[in-house]
């Protein structure tokens, strides 16, 4: 007697749901000036979260004020199992996980890892519309080294742009030229 038990579909299976059982990072979409509240709701549900902020000064009326704004207004980056996904889309201000066709879409790590070298640098960052094409660069010396993105002059400064792909959002990182070299 044969069983109907076939070792090769459970191992199949268990290939087919790595995705779901590996945390990767994943853009979650925000309601308009949630980002910081929703990293807060993460963080007290213990899912690891990345919400990268720049400084902006704003003149008001009366006084100059200093501004943690997000670098990328409207998304929080997580990294969990897709399969815990409902841990974030349960908080308020969180519209969707970004993806295609109702399935979120992994974010590329060292995307992400690009981002967080320039600001943990210090490196002066901040929005930049978003770049497909222009002249590849790669960051050969200094804090970005290594580090690759498509140069733009702007008033007689060289800016780094880093692009996060599934958003179409880029951030401008300001180098020195010398410490560029074309890929």
């Amino acid at each position: 007697m044969t069983s109907p038990f076939k070792p090769e579909s459970v191992l199949l299976s268990s290939t087919a749901a790595q995705p779901y059982c590996e945390p990767r990072w994943y853009a979650a979409y925000t309601r308009a000036n949630h980002e910081r509240t929703v990293a807060e709701q993460l963080t007290q549900r213990e899912v690891e979260n990345f919400l990268p902020q720049y400084e902006s000064l704003r003149r008001w009326k009366d006084r100059r004020v200093r501004l943690q704004l997000p670098l990328f207004p409207g998304y929080v980056f997580v990294r969990l199992p897709l399969i815990e996904r409902l841990r974030v889309q349960q908080i308020p201000g969180v519209v969707q996980l970004v993806g295609f066709g109702g399935t979120p879409t992994e974010v590329p790590e060292n995307e992400l890892q690009q981002v967080r070298e320039a600001l943990t640098r210090g490196l002066h960052a901040e929005p930049h519309p978003f770049l497909r094409t222009g002249r590849r660069v790669r960051v050969r010396s200094g804090p970005l080294a290594g580090l690759e993105g498509i140069l733009v002059r702007r008033k007689n400064r060289v800016r780094f742009i880093v692009s996060i792909e599934l958003i179409l959002k880029s951030v401008a990182v300001e180098v020195d030229e010398a410490d560029l070299q074309a890929v």
